[in-house]
């Protein structure tokens, strides 16, 4: 059995066995999924802008053929060398294809890189890899602050620029949990400060509105100020976008909970500015809006709202097919229930 914790996912990657030939890369991250089964299949080839070598599989087109799977990865290249078929994400069922790959007998000189949404311990997929010495299961999560201060450093490096601690700490706090929108803030954040020597808070505000800044910030507080109309909108923008339904409702779900540790300490005798005051992370120009909330929302009907963006969590990495639809349910519960308070108030 080859179950790799999330930790430990780079080490793995670096010291693969030359006979594991199947990555099952999977988890909440989407963007870091991607980042990793990319960079895991075209570091197997020679080339990999030769769709010879780098054979990209529509995971939806392989359910439906189980067959196909092993025949990509079997098949000799044209001009020889090594070859590595990259499977993208779908809803259905690809154990039956990856059956066929792990029963057969070894193949070489080839990698097949199966890239998953949040799969649970559960899951056929995840099992049948975790279960083969032929194959890694590899867990994508949201970065932690230790992961994201190392590619905070290394992408400012890269770019000949400084950054100061307390400024460090804001662009923390102001960087989400998907890698792939995160590299790109962090890109719109080096182009800005261009010329300079350090990164500034003054650059963060003007330049870093990612998944859990400006755009989500917009949706949560139109869904929590019970502002429908508003919510669905920006929802379907933040979805345009590229962010995933799954990243929204954790951002929300994560608002909801500190607004509900907020309110517990108001209820406990805490002044309202000082709660507020202690919440992490947050932008001065949100303070009036949270304040706003936070006389809205009792901590009964805040616990309700949590209950439901968890349900819809879940359901969305249950099925990710639907996942649009159910963070759109989940959000516009929250806004109505903030809309009804609103009206009885």
């Amino acid at each position: 059995m080859v179950a790799v914790k999330a930790h430990e996912v780079e080490t793995a990657l670096r010291r693969r066995p030359s006979d594991v030939g199947v990555l099952l890369v999977y988890g909440p991250d989407a963007g870091l999924v991607t980042e990793r089964a990319r960079a895991a299949a075209e570091s197997a080839v020679d080339d990999p802008a030769d769709p010879f070598q780098l054979v990209r599989v529509d995971g939806d087109a392989l359910a439906a053929d189980p067959a196909r799977l092993i025949d990509e990865a079997s098949t000799i290249s044209l001009f020889g060398g090594k070859r590595a078929v990259w499977v993208r994400p779908t809803s259905r069922n690809l154990t039956p294809a990856l059956d066929l790959v792990l029963k057969a007998d070894p193949i070489r000189d080839a990698l097949v890189v199966i890239e998953a949404a949040d799969l649970n311990r559960s899951s056929p997929l995840r099992t049948v890899c975790e279960r083969s010495p032929r194959a890694l299961a590899l867990p994508c999560y949201p970065d932690r602050d230790r992961d994201l201060g190392a590619l905070i450093d290394g992408t400012l490096r890269e770019a000949g620029l400084t950054i100061g601690r307390e400024a460090r700490s804001y662009l923390l706090d102001n960087l989400g949990g998907d890698r792939l929108a995160t590299r790109g803030e962090l890109a719109k954040l080096a182009l800005y400060a261009h010329g300079q020597r350090e990164v500034t808070i003054q650059d963060i505000d003007a330049a870093v509105s990612d998944v859990s800044g400006l755009m989500l910030d917009a949706v949560i507080d139109a869904a929590f100020a019970g502002r429908r109309a508003a919510a669905d909108r920006d929802f379907q923008r933040a979805l345009t976008d590229g962010t995933p339904p799954a990243t929204i409702l954790g951002a929300a779900l994560r608002h909801g909970l500190a607004l509900l540790t907020a309110r517990t300490e108001i209820d406990g005798g805490k002044p309202l500015a000082a709660a507020v005051a202690g919440w992490r992370g947050l932008h001065f120009s949100r303070k009036e809006t949270i304040e706003a909330q936070l006389r809205a929302w009792t901590s009964e009907a805040l616990a309700r709202a949590i209950t439901r963006l968890q349900s819809g969590l879940l359901e969305s990495r249950r099925s990710p097919a639907l996942g649009a639809a159910l963070a759109s349910r989940a959000l516009l519960d929250v806004a109505d229930e903030a809309r009804a308070r609103s009206a009885r108030a």
